[in-house]
């Protein structure tokens, strides 16, 4: 092994403070702009007093009640959706995985849907708890489906798919048949932070939290997942329980997310990928860079999204599917080029 010189690790530590700093300045000026920009025309002066409130009027409250829970979703949604990509990444040994791919969020879109249909008052909080079941049952027939031995990361990715398109047809049928009472769900499906307020945030926040806390405390344990599982597991280490509880961060993660926004495609797949790109596989940087990205990348296509059929509005799933497509046959085509 090549040991670094003291001007390289200075030169790398000066990348990753302009890196960081970079995506923090990209961040928070993404939400500035999602927040001015819009149906509604506002001064910056408007902005700034809405976001100090210092007034009253009916521009005022729109920033405050409208976009400012709309873009603060769209973050947290980005930022779990970025976080529960890479674990997937990780568990499953695939880099190709994601919890979009593997059918876990057609799972909880199934759950959230059936509840809809089923339960007329259906809470928030309820969606949450029916979206956890149904990606938790959707991870655990894809793991029962590709079953264990040598070649259990290949079918990994073949039973997700199969999964995936599956349990996506069955929603589809159920919206379909139940048209009275899903007839706004079809916008939903597609990934959408338009209808997101003050009560989203309040109820997604704590498990982002939650989330963040649990992935730090774990992330020494997750390098385990970077080794070959009969190395890590001569040298000790339990790495089914690493394993069992990255994968329960994924069903918290992307359960969240889809019971608040729908399954919004693709950031879970190319926004580690990208991080990784650029500053390797460490995951002590890696995990906080691919939170910033994934917030980044879905402030960025909310607010496209409002833009590209102005003045109507566009689901952000679709603008994440366009950009996430090529970059997805990119990879494929890359990796399969590599393991030839």
């Amino acid at each position: 092994m090549v040991k670094s010189t003291p001007m390289e690790k200075q030169s790398r530590t000066w990348f990753l403070l302009f890196l960081f700093s970079l995506s923090f300045v990209l961040l928070a000026a993404g939400i500035l702009f999602s927040l001015k920009w819009g149906q509604a025309q506002v001064s910056w002066r408007t902005l700034y007093e809405a976001l100090t409130y210092q007034g009253q009027e009916k521009a005022h409250l729109y920033i405050q009640t409208l976009r400012l829970p709309r873009t603060l979703t769209a973050c947290i949604v980005g930022i779990l959706l970025a976080l529960a990509g890479l674990l997937t990444q990780l568990v499953t040994k695939n880099p190709l995985a994601s919890p979009h791919i593997f059918g876990i969020n057609a799972g909880a879109s199934l759950a959230v849907v059936f509840g809809l249909v089923v339960l007329s008052d259906l809470s928030l909080m309820g969606s949450i708890w029916l979206a956890f079941a149904g990606a938790a049952a959707g991870a655990m027939l894809v793991w029962s489906l590709a079953g264990s031995g040598h070649k259990q990361y290949v079918r990994l990715a073949l039973a997700g798919i199969t999964v995936h398109f599956l349990l996506s047809s069955l929603t589809e049928g159920m919206i379909i048949l139940n048209q009275q009472s899903t007839d706004s769900m079809m916008f939903w499906l597609v990934g959408s932070v338009n209808q997101a307020g003050w009560p989203e945030v309040r109820v997604i926040l704590p498990f982002l939290a939650g989330g963040l806390l649990l992935l730090g405390f774990m992330l020494p344990s997750f390098r385990l997942l970077l080794i070959d599982d009969e190395v890590a597991a001569g040298l000790g280490q339990r790495v089914t329980v690493v394993r069992a509880v990255g994968m329960l961060l994924v069903i918290v993660m992307a359960g969240s997310s889809v019971a608040i926004c729908g399954p919004i495609g693709f950031i879970c797949l190319i926004v580690p990928h990208i991080a990784r790109a650029l500053v390797g596989s460490q995951l002590t940087v890696l995990a906080p860079l691919t939170a910033l990205l994934g917030g980044i990348l879905l402030v960025y296509s909310d607010l496209l999204s409002r833009l590209i059929a102005f003045p109507f509005e566009s689901p952000v799933g679709i603008v994440t599917s366009v950009i996430g497509g090529p970059f997805f046959i990119y990879l494929a085509r890359r990796k399969g080029g590599a393991s030839r």
